[in-house]
């Protein structure tokens, strides 16, 4: 039995999420079912680093695989990528040790969140266009109540006596893009629709809908204002897992290029 260590894009529009669910189609079981067709066997195991939510895309998911197989890891990676639909992609399929854990290892994930200041025909799926304008300033300055271990009761619908709502936010911050508006988000984890909740309230507060402030607030006592926000999944990406504390971040640019109106 070997192990594997993979690298997945995907464009998360017409699926429920990464983890397998009965009567729905996934990330995680369309490559379950591709894995077991190219190696004639259903005895493996395929683990995520995390589960993304339904409409959710992934620059840089990473899963292991444990597999028994006589295929060359170029091989095993040809034939699955010949067999996925093409909105799934495995970048890398590599050996490793069975030491390493996708999820149990990883010592951080970053988010980015892509908002349109413009209409687009072509990149509908992978943003949130927001028509008024925004104050990146006044965006900026709430970003920054978000940073350090904090209490995220107000943004997620996971049940608090169940799990704790306690998160390490390392980083958060804004970029522009030519007609985007990128937020990075980067956690020891993150909760369900976390990000979509910070990214609300965000473009709530460049709207001036809310006070600057409101975010301290928000954190500091239970709150139903988050859950209203809650941002659509289509602007949001995994962008990457990492391993290491010396892992580089990448540049903070958009997936799409999205330029404003010119004159030809």
């Amino acid at each position: 039995m070997s192990r594997f260590k993979l690298v997945i894009e995907y464009a998360g529009t017409k699926y429920s999420g990464w983890q397998i669910q009965k009567n729905a189609k996934t990330i995680q079981g369309e490559l379950a079912r591709v894995i077991a067709d190219v190696a004639g066997l259903n005895t493996f195991e395929l683990y995520g680093s995390g589960r993304t939510d339904a409409g959710v895309h992934a620059r840089e998911q990473v899963a292991h695989l444990d597999l028994s197989t006589s295929l060359s890891p170029d091989v095993l990676l040809r034939r699955v990528n010949d067999a996925l639909p093409s909105d799934i992609n495995v970048v890398s399929l590599k050996p490793v040790s069975r030491k390493f854990h996708a999820r149990h290892d990883a010592l951080s994930r970053s988010y980015v969140y892509q908002i349109a200041r413009r209409r687009t025909a072509f990149g509908k799926n992978y943003v949130w266009w927001v028509r008024e304008d925004l104050n990146l300033r006044h965006m900026r300055t709430a970003a920054a109540a978000f940073t350090g271990m904090q209490n995220f009761q107000s943004f997620t619908d996971d049940d608090a006596e169940e799990k704790s709502t306690v998160v390490a936010v390392h980083r958060l911050e804004l970029a522009e893009d030519g007609a985007l508006i990128l937020i990075r988000v980067e956690g020891s984890h993150f909760l369900w629709k976390m990000v979509r909740r910070i990214v609300g309230v965000l473009v709530e507060v460049g709207r001036g809908g809310i006070p600057v402030d409101a975010v301290g607030q928000f954190l500091s006592q239970e709150s139903d204002i988050p859950a209203k926000l809650t941002a659509p999944a289509s602007g949001l990406f995994l962008e990457r897992v990492y391993y290491s504390e010396h892992d580089p971040r990448p540049p903070l640019r958009g997936t799409i290029d999205l330029r404003f109106d010119r004159e030809s």
